[in-house]
């Protein structure tokens, strides 16, 4: 059952991709499908506005000169497509390792491959998909109006006293490619939602970690890797939020320090998505670390009274030397297992994984600072930074 897992594998817009040869199982013809939505959703806007003269000017915010809609489906949206081979690619191995590892207990066995059959119903869904689908055209619909459509003459509205007026480029926007993108991007968000169930229920099962091991983490130090399957989908999200602000900055005049709060909330927020669902295993951690080392506590009493008794009260065997004894190394070897253990971490990845991801995520915004230094000066007060 668990060489079935994936996140992507299934649902109605997968047997779309396959249905209109997008795709070939697993998931082949990636570029086939990074291109077709790609032009979908971007080219029909890139026409209707260039025959409305607005491309390229006429308005206050031409077609070509909106940062914010070139990120989003130039950009993004083809990393929101590609995300899904590198996910598939990780998670699956991963899933197969709480086996291979003997973390899940033989008597486990059957609870765990229910868990992966009920997040393969769950993610094989047409309820949840058409829920999603009628949300983009409602709620999603409402939050661009209200939050995100600039308030001036663009090529997709203009601005009456009765609200926006769309042009038949806006039309095409509002009603075609916002909403492909948008639910492409939920439904990576629900993804998101059905990995951390799976994870919090793999985590009330009686998992066998052991506190000595070496990767800090019980055994489920490998979980630290899944996150960077997410990494496209962190750019993606990072990448909008640059070109958005971007947006702001050179169109309505504002200032970047205005959005340090915004930028902070994105890092932060990004890293959550992908590393949150990993503190549901910091109860089981935290018991293996006062397990290991109540039981090596002991063992190391014991071993030490023997030690004791042998090589300071005169135990040895006549003509056996300390110097080179297997003793002596053992006697290390336990002061590092107990090391380990009290080097426990409360979540199955380090700082270095935070540190990774935060800079993965960080990238898109860099350019940013163009907007308040030339590239030359920015170059110069970085090489003073560092030299």
């Amino acid at each position: 059952m668990e060489d079935e897992f994936s996140l992507v594998l299934g649902g109605p817009l997968y047997q779309l991709y396959l249905r209109s040869r997008l795709l070939q199982p697993p998931l082949d013809l990636l570029r086939r499908r990074v291109v077709g939505l790609t032009l979908l959703s971007w080219l029909p806007l890139l026409a209707l506005s260039a025959l409305e003269g607005q491309a390229l000017g006429g308005v206050q915010l031409p077609f070509t000169r909106d940062l914010e809609v070139q990120a989003r489906f130039l950009l993004a949206l083809p990393l929101l497509i590609v995300a899904e081979v590198l996910v598939h690619r990780r998670l699956a191995p991963a899933v197969r390792l709480f086996l291979e590892k003997g973390i899940v207990r033989s008597e486990d066995r059957a609870r765990f491959d229910a868990i992966v059959a009920s997040t393969t119903r769950l993610r094989n869904s047409l309820a949840i998909e058409l829920f999603l689908i009628a949300f983009v055209f409602t709620g999603g619909h409402y939050l661009w109006q209200e939050q995100f459509a600039l308030r001036a003459d663009t090529w997709y509205a203009k601005t009456t006293e009765q609200g926006l007026r769309l042009s038949m480029a806006g039309n095409a926007y509002v009603w075609l490619s916002l909403p492909i993108f948008q639910f492409l991007l939920i439904r990576w968000f629900y993804r998101l939602l059905l990995w951390c169930r799976f994870l919090w229920r793999v985590s009330r099962l009686d998992l066998d970690l052991t506190p000595a091991h070496p990767d800090r983490a019980g055994g489920l130090g490998f979980l630290g890797q899944t996150a960077f399957a997410f990494a496209p989908l962190l750019v993606a999200q990072s990448t909008l939020i640059s070109a958005m602000i971007a947006g702001r900055i050179l169109h309505q005049g504002a200032q970047l320090p205005a959005f340090k709060h915004e930028l902070a909330g994105a890092v932060v927020l990004a890293l959550l998505e992908v590393l949150g669902p990993l503190f549901v295993f910091a109860p089981n951690l935290a018991a293996a670390k006062r397990r290991g080392l109540r039981q090596y506590s002991l063992l190391a009493d014991r071993y030490v009274r023997e030690f004791d008794r042998k090589w300071v009260h005169g135990g040895a065997a006549p003509g056996e030397a300390l110097v080179g004894s297997a003793d002596v190394q053992s006697l290390a070897d336990l002061g590092n297992s107990m090391q380990v253990i009290r080097e426990m971490r409360a979540v199955p990845f380090g700082k270095e994984t935070v540190i990774q991801l935060a800079v993965v995520t960080a990238l898109p915004l860099l350019p940013l600072a163009l907007t308040m230094f030339p590239l030359e000066e920015l170059i110069r007060r970085v090489l003073g930074a560092l030299l």
